[in-house]
Parts: C-alpha cells; sequence; structure tokens
C-alpha cells in the first residue's frame, strides 16, 4: 500500500511539473523574443538528437558486456537477461526523457523571462526561471521514483536485485554522456563566445556575434541537459546503493530488508510533498517580502527556497519515520524503540547538508562575497595574472572548508550508527558496516533536497539566455517598440531597468549553479562509498578475510588509490584539452566570419559554430570513455582489492579536485559580473582582464568537476 501510495504521489509531481510547463508557454512573450528562444531550441533539437545517437551506440557496448555477465557468467535465461536489458534502456531513456523536458521548458521560460523584466517587477520575472526549474526537479524525482517502485512491484522478486543494477547502470551512462558532452560543448561555445569580446571589443551577447546562439545552445546543453540527467542518475543510483547494500546485509532476514526499503521509498515519496508545499510556501513568503521593491538581492528568495525545504524535510521524515518504525523489531525478534529517531537524524545530517553546502559556496562564488571581490580587485591591479591566482585561492579554500563541513556531517552520523538500536540491525559478521549504512542514509538525506537542488541549478541557464535573448533581439531598436507593446500587451517597458535586472539575475543564477555542484558530488561521493563496501560484503561472502586484505599495509590497496588519482588528474586533462581544442576552432571560424558591418551575424555562421562545439565535445567524449570505459572493466581482473583501492581513490581525489575546481570557476564568473553590473565598466581593461579569468574558468567548473560526479558513479557501479 505504501508503495501504491508512492506511485500516486510521482503522479501529482509530474502533474505539476507538465502543468507549469504549459503556464510558461501561456506567458505573453513578445514575437522578436519568441524567435530568438525558438532558435535556440531548435539548435538544442539537434544537439540532443546527435547524442541520442552516440548513447544508443555505447548501450550496444555495454549491453554486450551485460549480456556476457548474465548470461554467460550467471546462466540466467534469455528472457532474464532481456528485462534485465529492458531495465538499463529504461534508465537511460529516464536521463534522456528529463534532459528533453528540461532543455525544452527552459529554452521557454528564458524569453519570458526577458519580455517580463521590461514590466520592472522584479520578483515576477525571478519567479518565471524559479518555477521552471522547480517543475524540473519534480518532474525529474517522480519519474526516477516512479521507475524505481515499478521494478519493485512488477518484476519478479529474484530479478529485481539485476535489475535495479541494469536500471542504475543505464541511467549513469546517459548521466554521463550528457553531463560530459554538454560540459565540452558548452565551454567551447562560451570561450569562443567571450573571447570575441576582447578581441573586437564587442558588448555583451552582442547580435553580430556568431558564436552567440552557440553559446545560447551551449548554456543549455551544458546546464540545464547535463545537470538534469545528471540529478536524475544521482538519484537512482544513490538510492540502488543503499538497497544492494541491505540486500546484502539482510540476506538472512528479508523482512527486516523489505521493511527498510520501503520505508526509504515511502520517505522520498513525501519528500516530493515536501519539497512542492515549501515552493509555494516560499512564494507567499517573497511576495510579501520583495512584492513591491524594485530592488532586492535575487540570491534571498533562492537561500529561503533551500533553508525552508530543508527543515520541512527533517520534519516531516522524523514524524514518518515514527509512523513507519516506531514499533520495529530486530532479526531476534527484540524491539528497537530507538530505531527511529537514530535512522530520521542521520538522514538529516545529509538534508541539512544540503543547505549548510549551499551557505559554504556562497562564500567563495556570491556576488556579495570577499573573495570574488578580491578576484575583482586583483584584476583591477595586477590584470589578468592576479585574477587568476586570486580564484585559485577561493578554490582551494573552498575545498578546504567544504571537505570539513562533509567531514562534519559524516562524523555525526558515524555517532549515530554506534546506537545499539541500529547495530542490532546489522549480523554478527557484518557489523563493522553499520557506519556504512548510516553514510549512505547522508547522502539519502541530501536526496531529500533533489527537487529543490535542481530548481536553483536550472534558474541559473534560464537567467543566463534571458539575458542572451534580450540583445539577440534587438527589441529597443525596433521601430514604435514601445507604443507597440503599450498597445498589444497593457504596459511601458522600461529598457534600461530591465537590462540591470536580467545581469542582477545571470549572478544570482552563477552563484547557485555554483552551489548545486557539490550537492551533487558530495552525494555521488558518500554514495560511491555506500557501494564500495556492498562489494566488500560481497568479497567477504565470496572469499572470506576481505577486511584483512584492504588493510593499508597491503601493497595491493595503496596501488589502487594511486591509480584513482592518477586517473582524476588525467579525467581533468582530457576533458579540459577537448574543450581547448574546440575552442581553437571556434575561435579561428569566428574571427574569420565576423561582420563588424552588420546588425546581426548571419543564420548559417551561427550554425556553423554550433556544429563545431558538437563535433569536438563528441571526439572529446569519444577519447574519456574509451579509457574510462577500459579502466571500469580491464582493472577488477588484476585484483579485487586494487580495484577497490582504485574507486576510493578517484571518489575522494575526485571529490577535492571537483569542489576545487567548481567554485574556483564559479568565482572567476561572479567577479566578471561584478564588473559588469556593479562597476558598470563594460569594455575596459578591468573587463578585459575578468573575461579572461572567465574563460579559465569555463571547463573548470562546467565541463571538468561536474562531469567527475556521473564518471564516479559509473565506474563504481559497472566494474
Amino acid at each position: 500500500g505504501v508503495l501504491y501510495l508512492g506511485l500516486i504521489i510521482c503522479v501529482i509531481g509530474a502533474e505539476f511539473g507538465l502543468l507549469q510547463y504549459k503556464q510558461n508557454r501561456a506567458l505573453p512573450v513578445h514575437k522578436s523574443m519568441g524567435d530568438v528562444s525558438n532558435i535556440i531550441w531548435e539548435t538544442c533539437k539537434k544537439y540532443l538528437f546527435q547524442q541520442g545517437k552516440f548513447l544508443a551506440a555505447l548501450w550496444i557496448l555495454i549491453a554486450i558486456c551485460m549480456v556476457y555477465y548474465f548470461k554467460g557468467l550467471e546462466d540466467k535465461p534469455l528472457q532474464a537477461v532481456l528485462v534485465i536489458l529492458g531495465s538499463s534502456v529504461l534508465g537511460i531513456l529516464g536521463s534522456y526523457g528529463v534532459a528533453w523536458f528540461g532543455i525544452r521548458i527552459n529554452t521557454t521560460a528564458n524569453s519570458r523571462a526577458a519580455f517580463a523584466s521590461l514590466k520592472g517587477n522584479s520578483l515576477k520575472t525571478l519567479f518565471i526561471p524559479l518555477q521552471a526549474g522547480m517543475s524540473i526537479g519534480l518532474l525529474l524525482v517522480c519519474v526516477e521514483l516512479a521507475c524505481m517502485i515499478g521494478i519493485l512491484l512488477f518484476v519478479p522478486r529474484e530479478l529485481a536485485g539485476a535489475c535495479f543494477i541494469g536500471f542504475a547502470i543505464g541511467e549513469s551512462l546517459g548521466a554521463s554522456v550528457l553531463r560530459i558532452g554538454g560540459g565540452i560543448f558548452t565551454k567551447i561555445a562560451d570561450i569562443g563566445s567571450d573571447l570575441m569580446k576582447i578581441v573586437f571589443n564587442l558588448p555583451e551577447d552582442d547580435p553580430k556575434n556568431p558564436g552567440v546562439i552557440a553559446d545560447c545552445t551551449g548554456d543549455n546543453a551544458g546546464d540545464s541537459v547535463g545537470p538534469t540527467a545528471d540529478g536524475f542518475e544521482t538519484y537512482g543510483v544513490t538510492s540502488v546503493a543503499l538497497i544492494a547494500f541491505l540486500a546484502l546485509a539482510l540476506v538472512a532476514s528479508p523482512i527486516l530488508c523489505g521493511k527498510l526499503i520501503i520505508w526509504l521509498f515511502a520517505i522520498q515519496s513525501l519528500m516530493v510533498l515536501a519539497s512542492l508545499g515549501s515552493f509555494y510556501f516560499n512564494m507567499a513568503v517573497a511576495t510579501v517580502r520583495y512584492g513591491n521593491r524594485k530592488n532586492f538581492n535575487w540570491e534571498a528568495p533562492l537561500t529561503d527556497l533551500v533553508w525552508i525545504t530543508s527543515i520541512v524535510s527533517i520534519v516531516v521524515c522524523f514524524i514518518a519515520t515514527k509512523l513507519l518504525l516506531g514499533d520495529f523489531t530486530d532479526a531476534n525478534g527484540v524491539a528497537q524503540p530507538h530505531l527511529w529517531w537514530v535512522l530520521s537524524a542521520i538522514v538529516a545530517c545529509g538534508t541539512l547538508a544540503g543547505a549548510l553546502i549551499m551557505e559554504f559556496t556562497k562564500i567563495f562564488v556570491s556576488t556579495s562575497s570577499r573573495h570574488v571581490r578580491e578576484v575583482t580587485n586583483a584584476s583591477g591591479h595586477g590584470g589578468a595574472s592576479l585574477n587568476v591566482l586570486s580564484g585559485l585561492v577561493a578554490g582551494n579554500f573552498s575545498a578546504f572548508w567544504m571537505g570539513l563541513v562533509i567531514l562534519a556531517l559524516m562524523f555525526t552520523a558515524y555517532l549515530f550508527s554506534q546506537n545499539p538500536a541500529l547495530l542490532a540491525l546489522m549480523p554478527a559478521q557484518f557489523t563493522f558496516a553499520a557506519p556504512i549504512f548510516a553514510f549512505g542514509l547522508v547522502a539519502f538525506g541530501f536526496l531529500a533536497m533533489a527537487p529543490v537542488t535542481i530548481a536553483v541549478d536550472s534558474f541559473g541557464p534560464v537567467t543566463d539566455n534571458a539575458q542572451s535573448v534580450y540583445e539577440l533581439s534587438r527589441i529597443e531598436s525596433q521601430p514604435n517598440i514601445s507604443a507597440e507593446i503599450e498597445k498589444d500587451f497593457g504596459f511601458k517597458p522600461n529598457f534600461a531597468d530591465a537590462k540591470l535586472e536580467l545581469e542582477k539575475g545571470d549572478g544570482a543564477g552563477n552563484t547557485f549553479k555554483a552551489t548545486a555542484k557539490p550537492v551533487l558530488i558530495g552525494t555521488a561521493v558518500v554514495g560511491a562509498t555506500t557501494m564500495i563496501f556492498g562489494i566488500i560484503m560481497l568479497l567477504e561472502k565470496v572469499f572470506g578475510d576481505a577486511i584483512a586484505h584492504l588493510s593499508l599495509v597491503q601493497p595491493q590497496v595503496i596501488f589502487g588509490l594511486l591509480m584513482g588519482g592518477a586517473v582524476i588528474y588525467w579525467f581533468t586533462g582530457a576533458s579540459t584539452q577537448a574543450v581547448v581544442t574546440g575552442a581553437y576552432r571556434a575561435v579561428v571560424f569566428i574571427k574569420k566570419n565576423m561582420n563588424l558591418d552588420s546588425h546581426t551575424a548571419s543564420l548559417d555562421d551561427s550554425k556553423k559554430v554550433v556544429e563545431i562545439c558538437t563535433v569536438y565535445a563528441q571526439k572529446g567524449m569519444v577519447n574519456i570513455f574509451i579509457v574510462v570505459f577500459a579502466f571500469a572493466l580491464g582493472l577488477p581482473f588484476f585484483n579485487p582489492y586494487f580495484f577497490i583501492g582504485y574507486l576510493i581513490g578517484i571518489a575522494f581525489f575526485g571529490l577535492f579536485q571537483a569542489i576545487f575546481m567548481a567554485n574556483a570557476g564559479g568565482a572567476w564568473d561572479n567577479a566578471k559580473k561584478i564588473v559588469e553590473v556593479d562597476l558598470k565598466q563594460k569594455g575596459t581593461p578591468l573587463h578585459a582582464a575578468t573575461v579572461v579569468g572567465d574563460t579559465v574558468g569555463d571547463p573548470f567548473k562546467d565541463t571538468s568537476s561536474v562531469a567527475m560526479n556521473p564518471i564516479i558513479k559509473f565506474t563504481t557501479l559497472f566494474g
């Protein structure tokens, strides 16, 4: 009954997402802006089709491996193997489908937000990208939950575990392709477009720049498609890690295992309602606080939403867990009346982490941050050189403090895991695994915030695109435009304020895109840790004495740790190299075809830049996937304990490398935004210095760092 109720909640959440899309499309927009957003959508659609073909080819390779394992090694019936393969296809289609929906609603919301800014009501303009983001977040979670509950309810019990693994591999593959490919594409376009500001002294998003349309497409490919597919995969893989862990640890107590799995799905379902309620409550609060104010900090309503959702989710978790597990008895029939609050407290650590990581990230990337202002000041005195060095300082310090936050929350979870009620859950041979279960629940707690995390992340590409749509539409230069808008839409446009509001929105979007990245990578690492210990438990069951072989005095483990760290740096270099190579080609083409006497670039030139970005994104992906796939498939054959060391190495080296790169890039990006919005010094040497820093940070924050998340999970899951 609880699972069927979960399906009903999923339908409610999905309906909200679709309703928001219909309402978004119905918002007023001037034809000139609507035409621009339609061009962006058409180029995005072409990109998605190309990525779909690449995904299909990769799936064939993965399917061969899965058939060999399940049919060749485990000798499962052909029908069972086909069901497992179908689950992997379902995972891919889930990632691809929610990414498609995300890019569709974002390319609708961008022109509506740009047009709404002309009315001069900042809060209503802010609500458009936020509502679009919330619809993506809720639809994503509901589709994910519906797929997983469907497997649990309708797939034969003996196949459910394998189908969960197949589903997770499929969504992980989809997320890896869309995240890495989108990250390479968007930064090729962004760098190619941004450098023209310096070369030709062009303003932001100048219509005569052939790279601007590609940049807008890249905003969606990298900052909408990538995070959406990544969030879908993170939600699923973390859940699968917990399910697999419980299935291995409680194999002798299937009833207890089933009860805990149902509890997990019940909490996830209720978090959908908690997020939806928090969203509407925050809108009401924001309307009261900012509805009549022309100038306010755009980051404030987004920050409030995160904290409100965190608090509501924690309260809902405690209440629901009390109702579901308040009378829990362990495998020996002993009542455990304290288990419900122990589990709730551990989940609360993860939920709280979602809000705390946001606050700590803002310290290093917000436009009001001292670190970001230091980057701006350093640029004024030392040019691009000191700009880059100051950004590196911010990134390094952020990795230190963010690491301490994650450490503190995991340590708190560890203390709760030592409660006798939780220890009594674990069989005698797996008592060491209680803290690992707690770490998995911390990652699970992160996911309670998933709809809102995706919402504030998706806010960024819409506000970024809205600014570009405004400039590309050239609405100010159209004859009698003020009179036309007043006649057709019933208000007198304020062009000067509109530009300023859109730039402020872009700055807030940059900040919250940055806050979502550590949450996703943190969830990936904590979830991967749970999966790794699932492998250890399997080795213990099959070979025995696995724990002794994992001692740090064993050379195989040390070799694995070193190998994992080395691969992270190879991956960073390979993904950045793909951006550099593609950006070089894009810059050469744009410089050659720039017509400074024209008001707008030709559509053919813009499409050619999109083609360059797509081609080099796929070339970069092929290189990366060959190596990552070969390592994931080949390294386990050397030694299983070497491979476990390797998995731990990529997880923890990847965590700190990703946080460092993401926040350094965010600091460089918003330092440029301060120069453009607060100081109003576009076209100056100071602006040129911050543009250089921003182009250095582009592959840092939007290519290499974000792509480590799916790579870590794909390697752990597939290997």
